[in-house]
């Protein structure tokens, strides 16, 4: 896969060319450096990401209400984690008292 050096849009290949479609942009294919390409058959499958557990290795508490019905807790273990594919984090709240799991929306 290419970019476009002028617009950063991904460009396709047309014959010996690389084109692209929002600013007509061409360069010509360098075939040592599609050679150093990885193509999705190359690619790993690491499997599912784990699973974020907000109790496992959760040091500190905030006030924080639990929304848990029959549950009146204001204090909650959180973790700070990356938003997959974002540009930020979300936060994973458990209940210190009755471990109800829930995120900040």
């Amino acid at each position: 896969m290419r970019f476009c050096d002028e617009c950063s849009s991904m460009m396709h290949t047309e014959g010996d060319t690389w084109v692209c479609r929002s600013c007509e942009n061409e360069e010509s294919r360098d075939s040592h450096a599609e050679a150093a390409m990885t193509t999705q058959d190359g690619q790993r499958d690491d499997g599912a990401p784990a699973v974020a557990d907000a109790t496992q290795d959760a040091t500190e508490t905030m006030h924080e209400s639990c929304p848990a019905e029959g549950c009146d807790s204001d204090r909650a273990g959180y973790e700070m984690l990356p938003k997959p594919g974002g540009s930020y984090e979300v936060r994973l709240f458990t209940c210190v008292e009755c471990g109800h799991k829930w995120r900040e929306s």
